[in-house]
This record gives C-alpha cells, structure tokens and sequence, in this order.
C-alpha cells in the first residue's frame, strides 16, 4: 500500500497524513470516499447469516419506543416496511470475499489493531442509539441514508432502563446525512447516534481492537505458563518457624510466587510469543475447512478468516507460533504483509518452511492461489 499518496478515500490526504492528523485525534467525513459503492449483502444474504449459530447477530428494535435487543441466532426479521429495527452482523469478512476486499483496504493500520468489519442494515429510524465506542471506527454508507449526531462528550451518563449501553444525556455537536459511497471515521469515546433516513439503509462499520492493560495481561498470561516446566523448583520452607498465626500467607511464599512470575516474563522471547499468539487467535465462531497439500506451482494465500502477524524472532497464524529466521522469515513476512506469496515465492520457501506451509493448507488457513 502506497502510505504517501493522497486517495479520495481519506477526502485527499494520504493514509500517512490521516494516521498524523485524525487518528485517534479528530473526526473526519468524507464525501463519496468509495465511487462507485455497492452492497457487500443483500438484505436476504444477512438474514440467511444471522440464522446461524456460528455468526455473531443482534436485532435491536426500538418500535413504540421500547428498546429491545435479541442476539442471534435470529430466525426471522421484521417487515423492512416497519420503521424502528436495525440488524447487525459482525465478522462480515470472516463470510464474504467482498467484505474482507473491504477490509483489506484499511491496512494502513497495523492488523494486530485492526478488528473486524460489521454490517448493519435498517429500516426507517433504525438504530441503536447515541452511544460512544472504546475503539476507532469508520463508518461506511453502503446502501440508502443515514442521519448522524456526533459530540466530543466527556460527561456521558448511560441509561439504566434499556438493555443497550444508550446515553442519557446526550448533546450532539454536529449533525450529517450521509448517502451511498460517504464514510465517517470517529476516535474512540465520541458520542454519536445514527439513524436510517428511509427503508433499506445499509453501513458498514470497520472496528479495531483495543484492550485494557488488565485484560490483556488476563489474556497472556495463561499463555506464559504454557511451556514453562512442570517439573521446575519446589517450594520449600527449612527455616520455617512455628507460628501462632497460621492463616498468615507466609512472606517466603509470597517471594517464591513473586520470583516464579517474573521468571515467566522474563523468559526469552516468552512475552512475545504470548503477544503475537493471543492477537492472532481466531474468535470462537471461526472455524475452517480442511484442505489438501498446496499443488506444485501454485501460489498460497491466506484464508480469509486468517489472521497472521509477525516479530523479529516469530511468525503467528491463528493463535501460534513459529520460530522463522532467513530467506524463509522474509517470505513468511511477505506472506503476512500481502496475504499471498506467488509460485516462484513459494518455491525459494526451505524444505520445512514448505512441509510448515503445506500443513497450513491441510488446515484451511492458507489456500491456493493459482498464477
């Protein structure tokens, strides 16, 4: 991706601008950002997807101003002709090609940020309220209108009668419709409320990840535990005194815990590994079709649903790990950067590099690519 030169999609500045001068910083509307725009599904498409139990589906409806929020799967939808519900579909790449195509063009953003697309499609009034997100978010039109009220609000109070995160008192700054091809990129914590003007509007919603420094030392370490040996030192206590207040945590016990859980960060390369695995781990409605070795020839490109990152020391694809150094840690990066390596590619991958990739396509995490 060319990161310096202007595109219509971030209203003429280049990707390394924007990332300078809105990201995390500041809103930013662009008119027709995508020229010509279709709809990635048609209303039927979603429905059908929303049936299933291994995609994330809500339907919040709002009719004679009740709020009311169903999660999926959703067997049946309500009349478009009906004003008031909006269906949201999350993980709308991890489903259709079109949709990660969409996805693919926001990769001026590090994947480990980047989150997933969502599709949301509504009749006349839908939405789901003003509301603010802890993350980034651009917001895509893709089909019909849809009325926007944003705010930088600090004070934000949220309604305790709803089953929805709504703001109570909520106070817009500034307000917009966007037609068919028109984007809104928000930071996270601005307040805002979107509402289909019409039957039929449809909008994309681009997400990234943001987790609290207390969830996501949750999420590693489990992981740093995982190769550490079992049959390591054992707590002892020689000098142990009688004690007459035996319910006290003794302070040697609490140094040995203490040591043991610094030795575990400590490890080489262990806070890296349980980095790279926890960001790169599927989300438990993905799932993948076994495949067959990659043909002779043939190029290898990573499933869509794939998430694949990369560090000094390591490659990760979809929760693990590998240890990659020379001309086959340079192509695996190509692999994580492009999401494809070409036939000749491929075949300057080492032996085991290839038998490694080979396995991933029995896996359905890579597929071929034909030239």
């Amino acid at each position: 991706m060319q990161i310096a030169l202007p595109t219509p999609m971030l209203a003429g500045l280049s990707p390394a601008q924007f990332m300078r001068t809105h990201w995390q910083k500041k809103p930013l509307v662009v008119r027709q950002a995508f020229d010509p725009v279709t709809p990635l599904a048609s209303l039927k498409d979603l429905a059908a997807l929303a049936a299933r139990d291994d995609v994330e589906s809500r339907l919040v409806t709002a009719f004679d101003g009740e709020w009311k929020l169903k999660q999926g799967p959703i067997a049946r939808l309500p009349a478009m002709s009906k004003p008031g519900w909006t269906l949201l579909v999350q993980g709308l790449d991890q489903h259709l090609a079109e949709a990660r195509e969409l996805l693919d063009l926001f990769r001026f953003i590090p994947d480990a940020r980047l989150d997933d697309l969502m599709l949301s499609v509504a009749s006349d009034g839908g939405g789901v309220g003003p509301h603010f997100d802890s993350y980034d978010v651009f917001l895509i039109q893709l089909a019909g209108q849809r009325r926007w009220r944003i705010g930088a609000q600090r004070d934000a109070v949220l309604r305790d009668d709803v089953p929805l995160k709504i703001i109570a008192n909520f106070q817009p700054e500034e307000e917009f419709v966007l037609e068919p091809g028109d984007m809104l990129y928000l930071p996270p914590g601005w307040a805002h409320d979107g509402v289909a003007v019409g039957p039929g509007c449809m909008t994309g919603s681009v997400g990234f990840r943001a987790s609290t420094a207390e969830c996501l030392a949750a999420e590693l370490l489990p992981r740093l535990l995982d190769d550490v040996d079992s049959a390591g030192k054992l707590y002892a206590d020689p000098r142990q005194e009688a004690c007459t207040e035996p319910g006290r945590v003794p302070a040697a016990l609490l140094d040995f815990a203490r040591r043991a859980v610094e030795a575990a960060v400590q490890r080489p390369l262990a806070l890296e590994r349980a980095l790279g695995e926890a960001l790169t781990e599927p989300k438990a409605t993905v799932w993948f079709e076994p495949g067959e070795q990659l043909p002779p020839g043939q190029g290898a490109q990573l499933d869509r649903r794939s998430r694949m990152l990369y560090d000094e020391a390591h490659v990760f694809l979809n929760g693990e790990s590998f240890l990659a150094g020379g001309r086959d840690a340079v192509l695996m990066r190509r692999l994580a950067d492009s999401r494809a390596l070409t036939a000749a590619e491929v075949e300057r991958l080492s032996d085991d590099a290839r038998e490694l990739l080979d396995q991933w396509t029995e896996d359905g995490w890579v597929q071929p690519n034909t030239p």
